[in-house]
């Protein structure tokens, strides 16, 4: 017999046709027919449920990437089919499932996998859609597409409708706060008359002064006068004091100008890093050398040399060669 490579339970079989006919292969077949039968199932239950509606426009959701982007795998077919239909900005549910399960070629692929696998002939027709059924819910979902579009035009007339009439009020409000501003108001004086607007404004203070970069500031309005809509805090001047815009040196350019001792120091100065710093030497030198214990502040005269016996002590040489020999022989004993 020659060696068959089922596709479907994806293994090598040596008994020719007759796997076909095993309790294995029948079971394999049967759920991934029922894994088919259940989305062929919910696409013409949406393909119906669309036709019901009619036109409302429920059939359509707006396009979401990680949920209209699922892919069908078609058993007939030997392939992965898109689920869901897009149009535009749109996502149509079910639609590009419907469309493969009606086109001719599923229908010659269903006959021919049927007659491979020997499947139940009755059941091949739950794996189809006619033709007629899919152009009913071609047209509803050209229907809900066009109530979507009528509904989103709508809703866009609304906004613009709501945009103008604020700009409206925005400009009836900036025209009456002018007109209060412009209105006369009348004069202490006997005779009631007040003077123009520009006239109440007039004050020493409106002159032109010259200011530091020979260019001639504005006037200076006078913030007191009834009408205005700000509140008057008082002149803020700083005494000896300017800013950038009296001409005064901005701060940062300013040199600082610190009294030695002012400031406390922070951390310590650079001549005891320097005495840390050999300390840290000398801790890694052996604690018994010659000299370890010298003390350097200590006063010496012009005669500190020593004698010549022991290394800074008294005596002869021949008595610190046998106190050496002495030391050495203790030493030995003790190891």
């Amino acid at each position: 017999m020659s060696a068959q490579y089922c596709g479907l339970c994806r293994r090598t079989a040596f008994s020719g046709r007759r796997h076909r006919y095993s309790a294995a292969h029948r079971r394999r077949l049967r759920e991934a027919l029922d894994r088919l039968q259940e989305e062929v199932a919910a696409a013409r239950a949406a393909a119906a449920a669309a036709e019901e509606e009619g036109g409302s426009g429920a059939a359509v959701r707006p396009y979401d990437p990680a949920e209209h982007d699922r892919r069908v795998w078609c058993l007939c077919c030997g392939r992965g089919v898109r689920r869901d239909g897009r149009r535009g900005g749109m996502a149509l549910p079910r639609a590009a499932l419907l469309q493969h399960l009606a086109g001719p070629q599923h229908r010659r692929e269903t006959a021919r996998f049927w007659r491979e696998q020997r499947a139940e002939a009755a059941l091949r027709e739950r794996f189809l859609v006619p033709a007629e059924e899919y152009e009913r819910f071609a047209r509803a979902l050209e229907r809900a597409l066009d109530a979507h579009r009528r509904r989103e035009e709508e809703r866009i007339r609304q906004m613009a409708a709501g945009i103008r009439e604020a700009e409206r009020r925005q400009r009836e409000t900036v025209r009456a706060a002018l007109q209060l501003q412009t209105e006369p108001e009348p004069g202490p004086g006997p005779s009631g008359q007040s003077l123009p607007a520009g006239r109440q404004r007039d004050s020493p203070h409106d002159a032109e002064q010259p200011g530091p970069s020979g260019m001639q500031a504005g006037p200076v309005l006078n913030w007191m006068e009834s009408g205005q809509a700000l509140t008057f805090i008082g002149h803020q001047e700083t005494e000896g004091k300017g800013n950038v815009h009296t001409g005064a040196k901005p701060p940062w350019l300013m040199e600082e100008e610190e009294e030695e001792g002012s400031k406390p120091q922070i951390g310590p100065s650079y001549e005891e890093f320097l005495k840390q710093k050999e300390k840290q030497k000398l801790k890694k030198l052996p604690a018994e050398r010659v000299g370890a214990n010298f003390d350097h502040t200590s006063q010496t005269g012009d005669n500190w040399l020593p004698s010549f016996g022991r290394v800074w002590n008294h005596g002869r040489r021949w008595q610190s060669r046998h106190q050496f020999r002495t030391e050495s022989g203790e030493k030995k004993k003790k190891r």
